[in-house]
C-alpha cells in the first residue's frame, strides 16, 4: 500500500526550470502525494502548470550588482529561507527538490537547516550556478545527461542519470509515427527560440528559407515564435516570399505543433532538447552563445553527435548556412527520417518516473539502485564549437 507524502519543489520562473518541475509534480500527485511549489513571480504566472499543487512565491535574491546588490540578495535569501521554514513547519515535507534558479536557493537552505532530505535536478549539460552552490550538501543529484560539466567527482558519486522530464502531451508523441511526407507534400517547419523567443531566428530564418529552390519553397509551411518587436517584420518577409506562416509570441499548443512538424529550428535549451528527443524530431540547433558557461552548446552535443540534429554556432548562422543545412536534411533521400530516429534514440522517456522514484527514495540507503551518471573530470576540457555543421 502506498503512503501519501508531502514534497516541496523549488524552481526559478523560466520554462527550463518550471517544465521539468511540473512534470515531476504531475507524477508525484499521480502516485497520491501532495506537492508544493516555491518559485518567483514569473514562475507563479507561468500558464498551464502546477494545477492541483500549492504555489508559494518567496523572495530569492539574485546575486549580482556588486557589493550593494550582494547585500540586497543576502537579505532576500535570508527572508526566503525564513518563509520556507515556516512553510515546512505546516507542510511537513518528506523532501525538498531544487530545479535551479535563484528561488531554489533559500528553499534548499531552509531544508538543510531543518535536516530535511534534499535533491537537485540539473536540466543542462553544465551544472548551473545555484546547483553548484548546493551540490555538495544535497543527498542526491539528478542529471539529464550522462556527462555534466562542473560536476566534481565527489558530487558525481551521488549523481543519478534520469533525463529531463517533459510534459505528457509531448511524451505521447513518442508513440506516434513521424508525419507523412511525400515528395511534393507540405513540409512543416517549427521555429522556436525558447520561452523568450530569439531575435536572430527572426532575422535569419526567413532569409534562409527564401534561398531555397522555388519548388521546395512552395511546399513550406512555417510556425514561428517571435518576440513582439520582430513579429510584424517577419510577417511581411514571409508574405513577400509567398511562404504561409503562423506567427505568435507564445505557443500554448507547442506539443501539438511539434507533433506535426517535419523539422524544428531553434535554440538548444534543456527543455527544447528534451522535447525533441522525446518526440523524435530532427532539428537545426543554434546554441545561444551568451548562455551561462555556454551550456547550450554542451546540451546539443549528444544530439548532434548521434545525427539527430545539425548544430550551427551563432557566428556561422547565416541565411546561406541555414538553406544549406535545410537541403541536406530535407532533400537527401532518407536523411530526415534517419535523423528523426536518431533523435528519438537519445530520448529518456521515463525521466519523470525515474526522478519520482529517486525522490521517493530520499532518506533511505541506498537512495536509488540502478541509475547512475558517469563520473566526470573536475576540470572538463572545453567542447569544440562548430564541430557538426
Amino acid at each position: 500500500m502506498s503512503v501519501t507524502r508531502h514534497f516541496v519543489l523549488a524552481a526559478g520562473g523560466t520554462g527550463g526550470h518550471m517544465i521539468p518541475a511540473h512534470a515531476l509534480a504531475e507524477e508525484l500527485m499521480k502516485r497520491g502525494h501532495h506537492v508544493a511549489l516555491i518559485t518567483d513571480e514569473r514562475g507563479a504566472q507561468y500558464p498551464g502548470l502546477f494545477a492541483g499543487a500549492q504555489v508559494h512565491v518567496m523572495p530569492a535574491g539574485r546575486v549580482a550588482g556588486g557589493p550593494a546588490g550582494w547585500l540586497r540578495a543576502g537579505k532576500d535569501i535570508l527572508a526566503g529561507r525564513a518563509m520556507a521554514r515556516r512553510l515546512y513547519e505546516v507542510f511537513q515535507p518528506s523532501a525538498v527538490i531544487g530545479f535551479g534558479g535563484y528561488p531554489a536557493l533559500p528553499a534548499l537552505l531552509a531544508a538543510f537547516k531543518d535536516k530535511i532530505p534534499t535533491a537537485i535536478h540539473e536540466q543542462n549539460a553544465v551544472l548551473g550556478r545555484v546547483n553548484r552552490l548546493v551540490a555538495r550538501k544535497v543527498d542526491a543529484v539528478a542529471t539529464a545527461y550522462p556527462k555534466v560539466q562542473r560536476l566534481t567527482r565527489r558530487q558525481a558519486a551521488k549523481a543519478h542519470l534520469v533525463g529531463n522530464p517533459v510534459r505528457e502531451e509531448v511524451l505521447r508523441l513518442r508513440d506516434e509515427p513521424f508525419p507523412a511526407l511525400s515528395p511534393d507534400g507540405v513540409f512543416r517547419i517549427l521555429v522556436t527560440g525558447g520561452s523568450q523567443g530569439a531575435s536572430i531566428l527572426s532575422q535569419v530564418v526567413p532569409d534562409g528559407l527564401g534561398l531555397l529552390p522555388l519548388n521546395f519553397r512552395r511546399r513550406l509551411q512555417v510556425t514561428q515564435q517571435c518576440r513582439d518587436a520582430d513579429i510584424e517584420h517577419v510577417r511581411v518577409k514571409y508574405a513577400e516570399l509567398g511562404i504561409p506562416a503562423d506567427l505568435a509570441t507564445y505557443l500554448p499548443d507547442l506539443p501539438e505543433r511539434l507533433g506535426w512538424a517535419h523539422l524544428v529550428i531553434g535554440r538548444a535549451g534543456a527543455s527544447t532538447i528534451a522535447e525533441l528527443t522525446a518526440a523524435g524530431r530532427p532539428a537545426i540547433l543554434i546554441p545561444y552563445p551568451s548562455a551561462a558557461d555556454d551550456h547550450q552548446t554542451f546540451n546539443a552535443r549528444e544530439l548532434a553527435e548521434t545525427g539527430g540534429a545539425r548544430m550551427i554556432p551563432q557566428p556561422r548562422f547565416t541565411a546561406v548556412e541555414i538553406a544549406k543545412q535545410m537541403q541536406k536534411l530535407a532533400l537527401e533521400p532518407g536523411a530526415l527520417i534517419n535523423a528523426a530516429k536518431r533523435a528519438k534514440a537519445c530520448g529518456r522517456p521515463h525521466a519523470a518516473q525515474d526522478l519520482a522514484d529517486l525522490v521517493e527514495g530520499l532518506g533511505r540507503k541506498p537512495v536509488q539502485d540502478g541509475v547512475a551518471a558517469q563520473p566526470v573530470s573536475d576540470d572538463p576540457a572545453p567542447f569544440p564549437k562548430g564541430a557538426y555543421a
